[in-house]
């Protein structure tokens, strides 16, 4: 390792940061992770697996846990509002590659594979904690942590999400999360034979899908748009019923389901974005993931451009004679690619909202699947 990185802190241990942590540890950085969470873990919610991510975890080596616990499977099945098949979309992948091109997840599967890895390595973790402030100086960081304790760092990773308090200690004029003008219902269903992969319904008002996350489960995501509202736990069965009104075949009868006693766990949210200019880095501290390039869930990227910000750090942290080079080729190489997602996936979410012609959203999805298959 041509680099002097003997000690790193990670803020956030969710899917960027212990992506970093597994990665770092592979090249013989001592790694600690904190996590504001006193109940570290993930939501129920269920997240959608691009081939380009399923390739990243191959490379992070988890990808054997992923077929095991998960689904992987390939192309994305397009229908109408009755459930009627349309087209079948490609989910293209280089040739030769070693992964299916499509899959699915649980965030807490997700969570628990990569929390394995991480701590397999070494990797301790304190929880209901976060940064007070950071000083730097040319040779690291002095860490205030928010339990007056502190620490000493060669570098340190911001991956604290949309609403990171990393960020906002070296940014602080940075832009702010900002309503799209869309928000997300997901639900947690048993999977009929007949889903044998991702699938859309599209032509309504509103985007809904279908991702197998295992063998025997999928979950259902609804795009809608609507004025940033908030609405009572209580109510999501209700509220989500009236919104799949007009919906056919399998839809109607989830729609129906809704009415029963033992009803589905329903995740519900708004959708919230940014850009962030270039670099996404102050001297020794570096954003990834949400930190650095939030995203809406359009293009099922969002998790992947954290893995993959873990596997591009680690290399040119390996390669480079000082932080500041590491960090200024890893903008190189992640700067276009992550900024194609943000965009692909607000334009879609634009597209939605006006209710643009099928062919005019699968063309966007096409074009940016295609892009992203190409090498990191």
């Amino acid at each position: 390792m041509a680099l002097a990185v003997k000690k790193a802190l990670i803020v956030g241990a969710g899917t960027a940061g212990m992506s970093a942590a597994i990665t770092l540890q592979r090249i013989g950085v001592e790694v600690e992770m904190i996590d504001v969470n006193p109940n570290w873990g993930a939501l129920g919610a269920g997240l959608t697996i691009t081939g380009p991510t399923l390739r990243a975890l191959y490379q992070l080596g988890v990808y054997p846990d992923m077929v095991d616990e998960a689904y992987v499977g390939e192309g994305i099945q397009v229908c109408d509002t009755q459930g009627q098949p349309l087209r079948k979309l490609a989910t293209p992948m280089p040739e030769g590659s070693p992964t299916e091109s499509s899959g699915g997840i649980m965030r807490p599967t997700l969570h628990g594979i990569l929390a394995r890895h991480a701590r397999a390595g070494g990797a301790p973790i304190r929880l209901g904690l976060t940064v007070d402030a950071l000083e730097q100086d040319e040779a690291g960081v002095d860490v205030t942590f928010s339990d007056g304790s502190r620490g000493r760092y060669d570098i340190v990773l911001g991956s604290d999400g949309v609403f990171s308090k990393v960020r906002g200690l070296i940014f602080p004029a940075a832009p702010k999360p900002e309503y799209t003008g869309q928000s997300c219902w997901r639900l947690f269903l048993e999977r009929p034979a007949s889903v044998e992969r991702r699938t859309y319904f599209l032509g309504g008002p509103h985007k809904v899908g279908f991702t197998p996350v295992s063998a025997t489960h999928m979950y259902m995501f609804l795009l809608e748009r609507t004025p940033q509202v908030f609405i009572q736990p209580e109510q999501f069965h209700g509220e989500l019923a009236k919104r799949l009104e007009g919906y056919g075949g399998i839809l109607g009868e989830i729609r129906e389901g809704l009415g029963e006693k033992d009803n589905p766990a329903i995740n519900f949210r708004p959708l919230e974005a940014f850009v962030l200019p270039a670099p996404w880095y102050q001297g020794r501290v570096l954003l990834i993931g949400d930190s650095a390039h939030p995203t809406t869930p359009q293009l099922a990227s969002g998790a992947g451009m954290g893995i993959e910000d873990a596997l591009v750090l680690a290399e040119e942290l390996a390669l480079a004679d000082s932080v500041e080079q590491a960090y200024a080729h890893f903008m190189q190489r992640r700067e276009a690619r992550c900024r194609l997602v943000t965009e692909c996936s607000m334009e879609l979410g634009r597209l939605e909202q006006a209710r643009a012609p099928v062919e005019a959203q699968t063309a966007v999805v096409e074009r940016a699947l295609l892009t992203l298959s190409e090498p990191i």
